[in-house]
């Protein structure tokens, strides 16, 4: 890191085995994305969490170029399984952060529009018809909106492809606006 470590311990006892996990913690996130540029961890037992019993919040700011992330939201009653998630959660965002900068986009799944073809209520499962004619099974686990029962050969649904072992299926069924 190119500025020091900032680690605040507020209404629990000092400890060295503390500070050396997260020192420990804070050299991964240095080690996997290299270009932070700050970070402050503060762990704290806030006493507005009496009813639930003692729980221990870990906040952590690092500043990387051109912006600020924040871990705000880990409780827990072990303050080491709190320290473990909020430092998980700092390493999420720090990769979401990279993919940003390198201008990498995920990638969506492209939906398609066809037809209900056939309906099978009883057994809970029915066909699509795609644009080039070929038939996608679907079943009612997999329709969105409106409700499985309320579909109609005929209709026009819009869905997400997928392969499966069967053959070509539909996911995530509905009806098309």
């Amino acid at each position: 890191m190119k500025l020091p470590l900032q680690i605040t311990v507020r209404d629990i006892p000092q400890s060295d085995a503390l500070e050396a996990a997260i020192r420990e913690k804070a050299e991964k996130l240095d080690l996997f994305y290299p270009h932070i540029m700050a970070c402050r961890v503060v762990v704290e037992m806030p006493a507005k969490h009496k009813h639930k019993g003692k729980e221990f919040t870990v906040r952590i700011d690092l500043t990387v170029p051109g912006s600020e992330i924040v871990i705000n939201r880990d409780h827990h009653v072990d303050v080491y399984v709190a320290l473990r998630d909020a430092f998980d959660v700092a390493k999420r965002q720090l990769e979401d952060y990279a993919r940003r900068q390198r201008g990498e986009i995920k990638a969506h799944e492209m939906e398609n529009h066809g037809r209900v073809l056939s309906l099978f209520p009883e057994e809970g499962y029915g066909f699509i018809e795609a644009p080039d004619g070929r038939e996608l099974y679907f079943s009612a686990e997999n329709v969105v909106h409106p409700a499985f029962q309320q579909l109609e050969s005929g209709m026009p649904v819009s869905y997400l492809e997928e392969a499966a072992s069967e053959g070509p299926q539909a996911k995530r069924v509905s009806a098309a606006l």
